[in-house]
């Protein structure tokens, strides 16, 4: 008789080889990038090591395809995470240690990941949206332990891509549906939940041309207009954060559009003080944790 116990025993044994195996071709094939990511993040102050690794220790707790908690599957409350860089997050993550304002909370935050399934929530929140990027500590963990014991079980929907101007999120192109295509199914998926506000960050890739920098405030109010008619949600919140760095020479006039916008449930949140990363364009870590909670305070002070 042919002995099945090899054949019928668990292979959750295999996930420390497959693991070893995947990082070791990986760092065959792409040595150079490897070292160049490191340099990086000792120079600008972050980590996409911790982005690759997490991936695969992701991937290897899903082998066991544990059951879903009562609390992943809870009613959420919402929040759409969109913009660039700094919403995304570039704050340092040393040794998988993130702030004590950023830890994971499994039994009250969670995000939506690029399959469209909630998880346990953790920093890098944008560690499969942001692809290509050094995704790091970003505002969303923070905001989310800051307005979760008033609110209950919050739901972070990372949407934010680096890099990114204004005109990219105009209805119609790839981020805007994408963006509204996970906000709709973080409502149904599961027991789903309710959008109560769209957090954004973005305007520093929109400081390197004039013209373009003027239309800043028409594009932003399109863009507003846009989500709250295809979400159905007429009186959205929106929390606009007024840049503090930028990539080109018209800062000043895109801060100006931002301030000028004036819409009805649009709080503006000046990021201006806080700190940048060597490049000068990043919150760095503790920037950016700061910025969860200036974002947390102005939902809690004005919708909740």
């Amino acid at each position: 008789m042919r002995n099945t116990t090899a054949s019928t025993r668990p292979l959750w044994w295999l996930a420390p080889c497959v693991a070893i195996l995947l990082l070791v071709t990986h760092s065959a094939a792409h040595g150079e990038d490897i070292v160049k990511d490191v340099a990086d993040g000792v120079k600008y102050g972050y980590s996409k090591l911790y982005n690759f690794t997490g991936q695969f220790v992701h991937g290897i707790r899903k082998l066991g395809q544990e059951p879903q908690t009562d609390e992943v599957s809870a009613k959420k409350k919402i929040f759409i995470l969109a913009g660039q860089s700094n919403m995304a997050g570039r704050g340092a993550i040393i040794n998988g240690v993130v702030p004590p304002d950023n830890t994971p909370d499994p039994s009250k935050i969670f995000r939506l990941n690029a399959l469209l399934e909630w998880e346990v929530a953790h920093d890098p929140l944008h560690k499969d949206i942001d692809l290509g990027k050094p995704c790091g500590v970003g505002p969303g963990m923070s905001f989310a332990n800051t307005v979760k014991d008033r609110l209950g079980v919050i739901g972070l929907v990372p949407c934010a891509i680096g890099g990114t101007s204004i005109i990219k999120w105009e209805k119609g192109g790839i981020l805007y549906e994408n963006m509204i295509k996970r906000a709709k199914a973080a409502v149904e998926v599961g027991c789903g939940g309710e959008v109560k506000a769209l957090l954004w960050y973005q305007g520093e890739s929109d400081t390197h041309n004039l013209t373009e920098a003027l239309k800043y405030k028409d594009r932003l109010e399109k863009f507003i207009n846009d989500v709250r008619i295809d979400l159905d949600i007429p009186s959205l919140p929106v929390l606009e954060v007024i840049i503090e760095s930028s990539d080109g020479p018209f800062k000043d006039v895109v801060i100006e559009q931002q301030k000028a916008l004036k819409m009805p449930n649009v709080v503006q949140v000046d990021s201006d003080g806080l700190e940048l990363n060597k490049d000068k364009i990043h919150l760095n870590t503790e920037a950016e944790v700061q910025m969860g909670k200036l974002l947390a305070g102005a939902y809690l002070n004005n919708f909740a």
